[in-house]
């Protein structure tokens, strides 16, 4: 089985997030496809199976499937344009939450995701405790957005993951397929942000496509800015590229690959 490493929302290795893709030419059982991403503890590991005009794609956590991920979407599309569909510009997929695409331009891949605009919702007293902070807001759609003062409170803050988990239970809910956006305005940037998913079993995500489904709006509202460039401020560290489009939103990164080898399944 073919598998690649891909550092994306970045233009240098070890920067960036880091994803495994995995080209499939029929679907393994999900045991063993959780096997696999538990095995390379990566964020995300990604998995194709070529159809006609599309790719099925699916992406897993060390600890569980997920229902969207932006980088791995991106290192996925890298894969194929570089290795595979050579002359294409756009690249589709099926996945658990609709078809995607992702489009070549220069240097830049951009996703086409939903958007996910968020709404008003208590702050938990969790957050609170967990970030140390008094958050100014905090909001919900797929995962919570939390609003914080300034770029500088933000880089500061040193979460603790075992009060983050109470999150689940505060809140009612159901799955731990979620996670915590933590956003200001930024200085050099238009906005900054930190992602962490520790009941998915990330701590910190080094850089989150899909938490910019709910970012993109909710700047393009405080801001009245359609376009605008975003950094993740995890230890690696990522730009994007974003532009809302109502229902839709487009996120733009650089990549560089890392890795491209074989998993041996004996």
């Amino acid at each position: 089985m073919q598998y690649h490493v891909i550092d994306v929302f970045t233009d240098k290795l070890f920067s960036g997030n880091p994803a495994g893709v995995c080209m499939l030419d029929m679907w393994l059982p999900d045991e063993t496809l959780q096997g696999i991403a538990t095995e390379n503890n990566l964020s995300e590991t990604a998995f194709l199976v070529k159809q006609n005009n599309y790719y099925d794609l699916r992406w897993f956590t060390p600890e569980l499937e997920v229902d969207l991920c932006g980088h791995a979407t991106i290192a996925s599309a890298y894969v194929l344009f570089d290795d595979i569909e050579n002359a294409a510009d756009v690249i589709k997929f099926k996945t658990k939450s609709g078809i995607m695409a992702v489009t070549r331009e220069d240097e830049l891949l951009y996703l086409d995701f939903p958007s996910r605009p968020v709404t008003p919702c208590t702050i938990y007293p969790a957050f609170e405790r967990a970030f140390g902070i008094k958050p100014i807001a905090a909001y919900k759609a797929v995962d919570f957005l939390v609003l914080v003062d300034s770029e500088q409170i933000l880089r500061n803050i040193k979460p603790d993951f075992s009060i983050l988990r109470q999150i689940k239970t505060e809140a009612g809910l159901n799955s731990d397929s979620f996670g915590i956006i933590v956003t200001a305005k930024g200085s050099e940037y238009d906005f900054v942000s930190r992602f962490f998913a520790p009941n998915a079993g990330i701590d910190e995500d080094p850089v989150t496509g899909r938490a910019y489904c709910s970012l993109v709006p909710f700047w393009n509202e405080k801001l009245d800015r359609k376009v605008m460039t975003a950094r993740q401020l995890s230890k690696r560290g990522g730009v994007l590229y974003c532009e809302d489009h109502g229902s839709r939103v487009k996120i733009g990164g650089k990549v560089v690959r890392y890795l491209k080898g074989n998993i041996q399944l004996s």
